[in-house]
C-alpha cells in the first residue's frame, strides 16, 4: 500500500468521530425543537381550559346574582305574597336534532359546543342517566342545537357543520360521538376523515360540507342561543312540549355541566305539575 493511500485511510478514520458527533448534535437539536413545540401546544391547551373555567365561574356568579335579585322582596311590600310564576321563554326547536317521544310532556333543549370540555363532561357523566330515566321512558324529549363559541373554539363551527351533514345520512349521533371523542382535532381534514370512518357516502358528504350547506343553520342557532340569554356552554332550557308547535315554553334554565340531581329535580317538579 503506498503512502498516499495510508494517509487517506488515517484521515478518514480521524474525521469519522467528528462527523458522528455533528450528526448526533443535529438529532439532539431536532428532538429539543419537537419537545419545545409539544410544550407550546400543551400551554395553549391549558390556556383554553382556563378560559373555559373562567367563563363558567362568571356564568354561575351572574346566575346567582340574578336569582338573588329576583328573590328580593319589594320595599313597598306590606305582606308576603305568593311566589311569582317562573318566567317563560319561547325556545325554538326548529331544525334541532331530537331524541325521544315527540309527545312527551317535557322537552329539554341543549345548546352545545363540540370543543367545550364541560359539554363533554355532561355527555359523559350526566346524559346517560337522563336518557335512561326520562328520554327512553317517554317523559322527556331531547333537542340538541348548535352553539360553537368561535372566540375560544375556532374549529368547532366546522364540526357542527359536519354533524349536520352527517345527519342527512342518519349518522348524526355517530358523528356527534366522534367529535366529542376528538375535541382537539376538528379541522376540515379531520372531520372528513371521521365521515369516511363512519362509512358515509363521501361524495354526498363533501358536497354538503364543502358547499357550506348548514353554515346559515349553525349561525342561526348561535343567534337564537344569545337571544334566549345563553352566554356559555352547555346551556339547557326545560319546558312544556307542544306537539303542534316548533317552540316550547321554557320555564327552567340550567347552565353548565350540572350533576344529574339538578335535572332530576327540575323534571320531577314539572312532571308533577298540572
Amino acid at each position: 500500500m503506498n503512502r498516499i493511500a495510508v494517509a487517506a485511510m488515517i484521515a478518514g478514520l480521524s474525521l469519522a468521530p467528528a462527523n458522528f458527533a455533528l450528526a448526533q448534535t443535529s438529532k439532539d437539536l431536532a428532538d429539543l425543537k419537537r419537545e419545545i413545540e409539544a410544550l407550546k401546544t400543551g400551554q395553549l391547551s391549558i390556556q383554553k381550559d382556563l378560559a373555559e373555567i373562567k367563563n363558567l365561574l362568571l356564568q354561575k356568579e351572574l346566575q346567582a346574582m340574578r336569582e338573588q335579585l329576583q328573590g328580593r322582596p319589594s320595599a313597598q311590600a306590606q305582606a308576603p305574597s305568593a311566589p311569582a310564576p317562573e318566567t317563560q321563554t319561547l325556545v325554538s326547536i326548529d331544525g334541532a336534532i331530537t331524541k325521544g317521544d315527540k309527545n312527551a310532556k317535557l322537552t329539554l333543549v341543549e345548546f352545545t359546543d363540540f370543543q367545550c370540555p364541560f359539554c363533554a363532561r355532561h355527555l359523559r357523566d350526566t346524559m346517560p342517566q337522563i336518557e335512561n330515566e326520562y328520554i327512553k321512558t317517554g317523559k322527556v324529549r331531547y333537542a340538541l342545537r348548535d352553539f360553537p363559541l368561535e372566540s375560544i373554539h375556532p374549529q368547532a363551527f366546522k364540526g357542527h357543520e359536519a354533524a349536520n351533514c352527517a345527519a342527512e345520512q342518519n349518522k348524526y349521533w355517530e358523528m356527534h360521538e366522534k367529535l366529542f371523542a376528538n375535541q382537539r382535532a376538528m379541522t376540515p381534514k379531520d372531520v372528513t376523515a371521521y365521515a369516511e370512518a363512519l362509512g358515509l357516502d363521501m361524495a354526498k358528504f363533501q358536497s354538503c360540507f364543502d358547499g357550506g350547506k348548514y353554515t346559515a343553520k349553525v349561525r342561526k342557532d348561535l343567534t337564537d342561543a344569545q337571544k334566549y340569554g345563553a352566554t356559555g356552554t352547555p346551556t339547557f332550557f326545560i319546558g312544556l312540549t307542544d306537539p303542534k308547535s316548533s317552540e316550547i315554553k321554557a320555564v327552567r334554565k340550567i347552565v353548565g355541566a350540572q350533576n344529574y340531581t339538578a335535572f332530576k329535580d327540575a323534571f320531577d317538579t314539572l312532571l308533577g305539575s298540572k
